[in-house]
């Protein structure tokens, strides 16, 4: 984003929050700088801020950022240390979800101060990146617009005697030779049986006629990624396999007319599994419906039974309802929404009505 003013926000308004915040895990300091790098510590204050990079990034980084000052990195404890003494610092707050023990007992021997490795800096990041700004939707958006134009492709070359593998990877090559700066995860494409494991790993087994094929897949885009699924049947379907796709699809789309801003994320779950329940399935629906997605695959909200979030606007969160018949087969139909305050904003623009190829 190249913008910390919703940290400096944060920092300067709730007094006992912290006086200094140290953020080195990558993808926090790629949110705050805009710039991509595998190493580097942004020291922020509450109303100044430091990119301490070293020689590798050091001319991209006086280039591109534009949110705080940038010092080269020569001894990083006694830099980051002359920064604490001139800002008159008392405590100094850590991303403990990303800081190591060993990495806490350095900084206390090198900073000379307090050291705060509680949670809240930690929630309180996971909390300003929950809510998306214009510029990051528009990049889920174009990254989705990439992993459709995949699907899109796929369902020319998927047919009776593709392997698992063969499908991921054209799939990942497709997405990465159109556009996608990486992908999103590890792509996942099962057929027949397999699709029964949610998660399930590709590998040899070849795709037969009657076979469903299930792709859950996304691409990165300017940091940001998109994430979808969506299952196929090659030759016709059996009776059953097109009731338990169409359940899905039901339980899809009322959770998608149910998102709005205010509600609690363990409801939008309950109201796609209450459907599922009701046909029979509710012991083969194993996993949430749904999570956030932004600069990680997995973000806040959690859209599961047990969570206590609420939905806010601006907020992403995937929908994806799923059935899976052990050892025979499984469904999965996801898109990911944007919360607004009425409603929802749907970013996925692949059909999903069943497939036949």
């Amino acid at each position: 984003m190249n913008d910390l003013s919703p940290l400096y926000m944060l920092m300067s308004e709730i007094g006992t929050f912290t006086d200094c915040a140290l953020i080195t895990e990558d993808t926090n300091r790629r949110y705050f700088t805009g710039m991509k790098s595998s190493a580097g510590t942004l020291v922020v204050f509450s109303d100044a801020a430091y990119l301490i990079i070293d020689g590798r990034y050091i001319e991209k980084a006086r280039k591109t950022v534009t949110c705080c000052e940038v010092i080269q990195q020569r001894k990083i404890y006694e830099q980051i240390a002359e920064l604490i003494e001139q800002h008159e610092v008392v405590k100094v707050s850590i991303d403990a979800s990303h800081t190591t023990v060993s990495e806490l007992n350095v900084l206390k021997s090198k900073l000379g101060t307090e050291i705060d490795s509680s949670d809240e800096l930690a929630d309180t990041i996971r909390a300003i990146r929950a809510v998306k700004r214009g510029e990051e939707i528009e990049a889920m958006i174009s990254a989705q617009r990439i992993a459709e134009k995949g699907f899109e492709h796929m369902l020319s070359f998927i047919k009776a005697g593709r392997t698992e593998k063969e499908i991921q990877l054209e799939l990942d090559f497709f997405m990465l030779s159109n556009g996608a700066e990486a992908l999103s995860f590890d792509t996942i494409a099962l057929t027949g049986k397999n699709t029964s494991m949610p998660h399930g790993v590709p590998g040899d087994t070849v795709v037969k006629s009657g076979d469903f094929v299930l792709m859950d897949f996304g691409a990165v885009y300017q940091g940001y990624h998109s994430d979808m699924t969506r299952t196929v049947c090659v030759g016709e379907p059996t009776d059953e396999m097109r009731s338990v796709y169409d359940t899905v699809l039901k339980a899809q789309l009322a959770g998608i007319e149910a998102v709005k801003e205010g509600m609690k994320a363990s409801e939008l779950d309950a109201v796609a599994r209450k459907i599922i329940s009701e046909a029979g399935y509710g012991d083969y629906f194993s996993h949430s419906l749904g999570h956030g997605v932004g600069m990680e695959i997995h973000e806040v909200p959690y859209a599961s039974p047990s969570s206590d979030e609420i939905l806010e606007a601006d907020m992403v969160v995937t929908v994806e309802p799923g059935i899976y018949l052990p050892d025979r087969f499984g469904v999965r139909i996801e898109d990911f929404v944007v919360v607004r305050e009425d409603g929802c904003f749907n970013m996925t623009n692949a059909p999903k009505e069943l497939i036949v190829l």
